[in-house]
């Protein structure tokens, strides 16, 4: 199966370099790697180009003016062209090179529409000093449980399904198709227990106690238009989840190679 992903850039040269690298370290090469740029004004795009010889015909670009992160990704879901669609933003990395084949085992063993993992918060600066740690495990969305977006991989046929990103919500809309997602029952999600994606902390849902206040306050609002009982409760729920990850941060961090691929199978739980 081919799996598209879908790196949106803006202003991104800092760190654009790092999502490149992490891609193509991969040891699954059936992808295929969409960037869609925003108009940067930096050297963004220069970087890309760069890589373009090294992909082979794996890349696509465009880059012009958006209104967000969210419309960047609806414009690459509108280009994808593979059999699964995930998201890599532009500061993020895999958190190992064998990602991308532990994704692709599990659509073949479980059968399932879409796979998560296990999302690590970085610190900004050097990306080795976890801050934060997300075991996304399996749960109900009704007690604040939600899979790590930045971990999730779907059949294109889900996103024909069940919509692009609202662009109502400028933080959260990932949260909203997610709620969206999982009030549809016949959709079948499996749970990888690895460690799949490395986080930047210091984005607009992620920047400390203001940040979380925008994202939670937006999150609210998805509960209310998507008819989801107790909504407070489930916020207050997600609250408590978001706290003990915050614990977690002194967590040993799989740092996996290719020779633990078969255990971390045996680890894949189908919820």
């Amino acid at each position: 199966m081919k799996i598209s992903i879908i790196t949106a850039t803006f202003q991104s040269a800092n760190t654009v370099k790092d999502t490149l690298e992490s891609v193509l370290g991969q040891t699954y090469s059936n992808f295929e790697h969409i960037i869609v740029d925003g108009d940067s004004k930096d050297n963004t795009m220069d970087i890309v180009k760069t890589y373009e010889e090294k992909y082979r015909g794996r890349l696509k670009y465009i880059s012009e003016k958006d209104t967000g992160i969210y419309d960047a990704m609806n414009k690459g879901i509108r280009m994808a062209t593979g059999d699964i669609i995930g998201i890599l933003n532009s500061d993020d990395k895999y958190a190992h090179q064998d990602v991308l084949q532990e994704i692709i085992n599990c659509f073949e063993k479980t059968h399932c529409d879409g796979t998560y993992g296990n999302l690590i918060f970085m610190d900004a600066e050097t990306m080795t000093k976890p801050q934060r740690i997300w075991r996304s495990k399996k749960g109900k969305m009704e007690q604040g449980w939600i899979p790590a977006h930045p971990t999730l991989y779907l059949k294109k046929e889900v996103y024909d399904k069940i919509g692009q990103f609202n662009l109502a919500y400028r933080i959260v809309a990932d949260y909203d198709f997610m709620v969206r997602m999982l009030k549809d029952e016949t959709i079948r999600l499996s749970y990888i227990d690895d460690d799949l994606v490395y986080m930047r902390v210091g984005g607009v849902s992620t920047d400390g106690i203001k940040g979380y206040y925008k994202n939670l306050k937006e999150s609210h609002k998805v509960l209310v238009n998507n008819q989801i009982a107790h909504p407070y409760y489930v916020d207050f729920r997600r609250c408590i989840k978001t706290i003990g990850q915050m614990f977690k941060k002194s967590e040993k961090v799989h740092y996996s190679s290719s020779n633990l691929l078969q255990n971390k199978e045996e680890k894949m739980v189908k919820s």
